[in-house]
């Protein structure tokens, strides 16, 4: 995958389960719903791959998976510039971390459909100190209000050397927290989130780090670049 870069300098980790995120000096969604609730944002045809566009971008936290919004809140727009691209999946506003947008419908499917298999992996920090029996529950399924989730992939990480949010997480002072690397191949909405939650282990933050084999990479909150992959 090359790239053709339109962002300032960062450096980033090149593993989900040892984290080397270089903090950068600036900072400045919703996970895509279940299929059987929602259906992907916007489908455009497949195009050829010459006129193929991707961006990938580093969403910030409080900044909503959409171009335009009629509450004054910060949108893809306050950030991106390329026309005529769509969001493959959404990520919680108050989620941060890679997005990929495209003007190739049958890509964008292929990243967020569960019929695609396409995994997507979040780092994610929860409340307390969950142990391997504790994690065990995700890694077979829970069954969540909208059904069972499939078999997720759990691996306890080290603390990622990360961009501050702003605003900081909020912290109890008695109750220390765990960073989680959790790959799923669906994409409800706040899966996640709800996974932690149903377990006892509720989170605090949350980034996206790949989808498929797009990842992150050096990108520092609200910078992007535009990239080239294979055919879908």
């Amino acid at each position: 995958m090359s790239s053709s870069s339109r962002r300032s300098t960062a450096k980033a980790p090149h593993s989900t389960h040892k984290p080397r995120f270089k903090q950068g000096n600036r900072s400045s969604g919703r996970t895509s719903t279940s299929q059987r609730a929602r259906k992907p944002a916007v489908q455009k045809p497949k195009v050829n791959i010459e006129d193929r566009k991707v961006i990938v971008f580093n969403k910030p936290y409080d900044t909503l998976s959409q171009f335009t919004d009629g509450e004054g809140r910060k949108t893809l727009a306050d950030f991106i510039t390329v026309k005529d691209v769509y969001a493959a999946g959404r990520l919680d506003r108050d989620s941060e971390g890679l997005m990929v947008l495209t003007n190739d419908g049958i890509l964008q499917a292929k990243l967020t459909q569960p019929e695609s298999k396409s995994p997507k992996t979040y780092w994610v920090q929860v409340e307390g100190i969950p142990t391997e029996s504790d994690l065990e529950p995700l890694r077979n399924g829970v069954t969540l209000k909208d059904g069972p989730t499939l078999p997720a992939q759990v691996v306890v990480i080290e603390e990622p050397q990360l961009w501050p949010r702003n605003p900081p997480v909020r912290f109890r002072a008695a109750i220390p927290t765990t960073w989680l690397a959790i790959t799923i191949i669906e994409g409800r909405n706040r899966q996640v989130r709800r996974m932690t939650a149903h377990i006892g282990f509720p989170t605090l933050r949350l980034i996206r780090y790949s989808m498929g084999n797009i990842e992150l990479g050096d990108l520092q909150p609200g910078e992007w670049k535009e990239i080239s992959i294979d055919a879908a």
